[in-house]
């Protein structure tokens, strides 16, 4: 678990390396200053006291061990100046050192903190970039398997998850693991024998709070999965509000909620309940080492077995109580670690995911069209086994309109998703201009198309920034003309702000005929050689339909476009249109020709026209 902890900071860590160091800096003084402010407590005691009889003389540098030459000087010192300036004296110069050395210390203790902010706030922003970005360059096929809510969850409180594991987790990955190094090495160094059982206790300590943070990562992994499933549902709710109250399911909606709700609470509720637990455990073991501790100095003092005096002994406590709050935190992060892996692992379930739809290694430039757009022998299918498209043949001349009718489900749509590359061919190929899609660059590809779907896909932003979404450096002027070509300028100036006004989310302070022609002056603003129509026309009343007919006949002018039409009306001048049914071409010819076939194209055109 740690082992993987450490590997996810290794991952995100580098940029904010300077951070890391001058924490680790910090802490080291922090602690060093925390063992010589304690030290000061036995002057203090024993000058309080008067509890040391022992007469000290100076034993110069080197010739006894270094540990034992400090604690001798340091005692030496001490009892000459209560010689020379007297007890209270010293005992206020103590007690003002003591105050400098907490000062210094605490201050260490907040520069230590403050560097870890940067870091820990930096690696969080990167993961939601990351996964942002890796988002927008997934596959529309991923987004068919997860549900809206759910991605949301993870880049909002899965992210959040984490960035609680790394404010608290690293902060005491690094600080405690320091504080316990030079607190353990200073009760060595008094006395070793007593350090050396309390060592021995402690792996049964460590053994009785781990049980605890076993089943943390599972359920945290559990409780997050009941959160994205509680946005799908809300999601899905305020998306389809208007159905469910023409409906009269409002207590139908409500009971679903209730169900997720109550899932939600109560893997909340089993996790939380481990969590408060982390406290009082560790709090409950600290307590009955010090005891331990305290049982078996008292006996070696009260013995005469030790060189200890009780002030040495009280300091001995004083830092054996410190370092159990160190391993307490550590502790809480032990606790906290399995959170954030959980929530990591949802997250890293976007990160990981492969895009199958990429730049070949030798993927060659695309900047013009000059040919034709070939479709050969192209089958696809979802889910294998069970195809959408079969043996596809279709030429698409350069200039030429291309027209795509059929039922819903014969496989319209997914036709036309082939060409830019939202999905890839499962059997034959498609060409442009006699190369394989698949070998060029999809940057280049995608440039050369213009989309303009059933329905309106626009942002929360204004009319100017909708229209030129996409065109870098676009002007007003160009904008202005492009709207006018899509019959959009008129109802632009009337609003308020004309292009500077905002259009609501997805376009809802609009009309659908207004959303549609500003999805149109889009298309005419980026001036693709191909245009995808995708049942443009079919959502809007007459009137609109007409207006947007007009900016859909300026917009195809000399352009190659391939349009896919329920109304027969809008696309009987395509030069060529293509039947399908079951995910096959099963009929061909301009409008005239498949009149006289007297096939599914006939019928279809006189159930439109009565």
């Amino acid at each position: 678990m740690i082992k993987q902890f450490l590997q996810l900071v290794k991952r995100f860590l580098p940029p904010y390396k300077k951070f890391l160091v001058w924490n680790l800096l910090l802490n080291v003084l922090a602690q060093v200053l925390n063992v010589f402010s304690f030290a000061l407590i036995i002057p203090i005691l024993q000058t309080l006291f008067k509890v040391s009889k022992t007469t000290y003389e100076y034993i110069p540098w080197g010739t006894v061990n270094i540990v034992d030459a400090a604690k001798n000087n340091f005692y030496w010192y001490m009892n000459l100046l209560i010689d020379e300036r007297g007890a209270l004296w010293v005992l206020i110069m103590s007690g003002l050192m003591l105050i400098v050395l907490t000062a210094l210390k605490t201050a260490c203790y907040f520069g230590s903190a403050a560097t870890l902010i940067p870091l820990r706030t930096g690696v969080v922003r990167d993961m939601r970039s990351l996964v942002y970005d890796k988002v927008l360059h997934l596959p529309l096929g991923f987004f068919s398997e997860e549900r809206k809510g759910d991605i949301i969850s993870r880049m909002s409180s899965d992210i959040s998850g984490l960035e609680t594991c790394f404010s608290n987790s690293l902060d005491m990955l690094i600080k405690n693991p320091i504080a316990i190094v030079i607190t353990l090495t200073t009760l060595f160094c008094i006395d070793w024998k007593l350090t050396l059982f309390v060592l021995l206790v402690s792996p049964l300590i460590a053994w009785v709070m781990g049980l605890i943070s076993r089943k943390l990562k599972r359920t945290s992994r559990e409780t997050q999965t009941f959160w994205g499933a509680l946005l799908a549902q809300l999601d899905e709710t305020l998306g389809g509000l208007r159905i469910v109250k023409a409906f009269l399911a409002e207590d139908k909606m409500s009971r679903r909620f209730r169900d997720v709700n109550d899932n939600y609470r109560s893997s909340m509720v089993r996790m939380s309940v481990r969590q408060a637990s982390a406290h009082p455990v560790s709090e409950f073991m600290g307590t009955t080492l010090i005891v331990l501790v305290l049982w078996g100095g008292g006996l070696i003092i009260l013995g005469n077995r030790s060189t200890m005096d009780a002030s040495l002994f009280i300091y001995y406590l004083v830092m054996l109580y410190n370092i159990i709050n160190p391993i307490k935190d550590l502790s809480k992060a032990y606790y906290n670690i399995p959170i954030g892996l959980g929530c990591w692992e949802r997250v890293d379930k976007i990160l990981s995911a492969v895009n199958p739809i990429r730049d070949a290694a030798d993927a060659h430039p695309l900047s013009t069209f000059n040919d034709e757009i070939r479709f050969q022998h192209v089958g696809f299918s979802y889910t294998e086994g069970r195809p959408v498209l079969r043996d596809i043949n279709l030429t698409v001349p350069k200039g030429r309109t291309i027209a795509l009718v059929g039922q819903s489900g014969s496989g319209k749509s997914t036709l036309v998703d082939l060409l830019p590359r939202f999905h890839d061919v499962g059997e034959g190929s498609i060409t442009l201009d006699g190369t394989d899609i698949r070998n060029l660059r999809i940057h280049d590809l995608r440039a050369l198309i213009g989309n303009v779907n059933q329905e309106a896909i626009l942002f929360n932003d204004t009319f100017f920034n909708n229209i030129a979404f996409g065109v870098e450096g676009a002007t007003m002027e160009q904008v202005v003309e492009a709207a006018r070509i899509a019959n959009a300028h008129d109802f632009i100036m009337a609003t308020p702000d004309g292009y500077q006004t905002f259009i609501g989310d997805r376009g809802c302070l609009l009309s659908g005929g207004q959303r549609q022609r500003i999805s149109i002056a889009r298309a005419i603003l980026k001036n693709p050689p191909i245009l995808i129509l995708d049942e443009a026309t079919s959502a809007l009343d007459t009137e609109s339909e007409r207006l947007v007919q007009e900016a859909l006949e300026r917009l195809m002018k000399s352009r190659t476009t391939i349009a896919i039409a329920h109304r027969l009306s809008t696309i009987r001048s395509a030069d060529e249109i293509c039947v399908m049914q079951d995910g096959q071409i099963v009929e061909r010819g301009t409008h005239d020709e498949l009149i006289r076939q007297s096939g599914y194209y006939k019928r279809l055109n006189d159930m439109q026209s009565l």
